[in-house]
C-alpha cells in the first residue's frame, strides 16, 4: 500500500515539457520583443516570462538579472552571423565569393529592424546602463571585427591581399557595408535593406577593397579580372 501511494505522488507530478534550452531559447525570443518596444529601463522581466509561457521562478533561475538577458539577445545574434562565416563554409569558397559571404552575412545582422532598435537602445540608454554599453561593444561590436580582421589575416597569409592593418581594414569594411543606410534607417529617413540591396551592396564593397588589396595586380580576362570588373557576380 506504502509503495502505491508512493508511485500515485509520483504519478500525479507535473512532467517536464520543455528542456532548459528549449525554455531558454522562448525566453531569448520574448526578450527580443521586449527590450526593443520599451527599451531597457522599461523592459520588464515578469512581461518577458509572461510572454516566453513560464513562471518568473524560472526565469530567473535561468537568467538571473536583466543585464544577462540583454547579454543573451547580443550573443545569440552574433552566434549565427559566426556560424555563417565558419572557415569549414568559407574555405571552399574563392576569394570574392568569401568576402561577398562574409559582408552579406554581417549586413543581414545588422541592417535589419530588431538590431536597428538594439543599436537605438545602446545609444539612448547607454550612459544610464552602461552594462549594456559594454555588452554591445565587447560582445557585438568587437567581435564581429574579429572575425573579419581574422579572415582577411588568414587571407594575408596565403598571400593572397596584403594589408598594413588587418583590424583598420576590416572596420573599414564593417563601415562601408553599413553605415549610412543603418544611420538612415535609424533616423527613419529610409526603409532597412532587403536580402537583394544587402547581396548588391556586398558585391560592390568586396570589388572596391579587393581592387585596393590584392598582393598581385590581376592580368586582364582571368576569372578573378572577370568576377571584379561585374562586382564580384558569378
Amino acid at each position: 500500500m506504502r509503495q502505491n501511494t508512493q508511485e500515485l505522488r509520483r504519478g500525479r507530478g507535473r512532467p517536464q515539457i520543455r528542456s532548459d534550452e528549449e525554455t531558454l531559447r522562448l525566453i531569448i525570443e520574448a526578450a527580443r520583443q521586449e527590450f526593443p518596444a520599451k527599451g531597457y529601463a522599461g523592459a520588464s522581466m515578469g512581461t518577458v516570462a509572461q510572454m516566453a509561457g513560464v513562471s518568473t521562478k524560472t526565469l530567473y533561475r535561468l537568467v538571473p538579472t536583466k543585464a544577462d538577458l540583454f547579454r543573451m539577445i547580443v550573443s545569440d545574434r552574433i552566434g549565427s552571423f559566426m556560424l555563417a562565416i565558419d572557415e569549414e563554409v568559407l574555405g571552399g569558397l574563392d576569394l570574392v565569393a568569401a568576402l561577398e559571404r562574409i559582408l552579406i552575412a554581417f549586413g543581414s545582422l545588422t541592417l535589419n529592424e530588431e538590431v536597428i532598435g538594439i543599436n537605438r537602445l545602446v545609444l539612448g540608454e547607454g550612459d544610464r546602463f552602461p552594462e549594456i554599453a559594454s555588452t554591445f561593444y565587447q560582445g557585438a561590436m568587437l567581435r564581429t571585427s574579429y572575425a573579419i580582421s581574422g579572415w582577411l589575416e588568414r587571407q594575408c597569409a596565403r598571400g593572397l591581399i596584403t594589408l598594413e592593418d588587418p583590424v583598420l581594414a576590416a572596420e573599414m569594411l564593417r563601415g562601408m557595408m553599413i553605415m549610412d543606410p543603418q544611420r538612415a534607417a535609424m533616423l527613419g529617413q529610409r526603409p532597412v535593406p532587403g536580402p537583394e540591396e544587402i547581396a548588391w551592396r556586398a558585391r560592390n564593397c568586396a570589388e572596391v577593397f579587393l581592387k585596393g588589396c590584392l598582393k598581385t595586380p590581376v592580368a586582364a580576362g582571368t576569372p578573378l579580372s572577370r568576377r571584379l570588373e561585374k562586382g564580384g557576380a558569378l
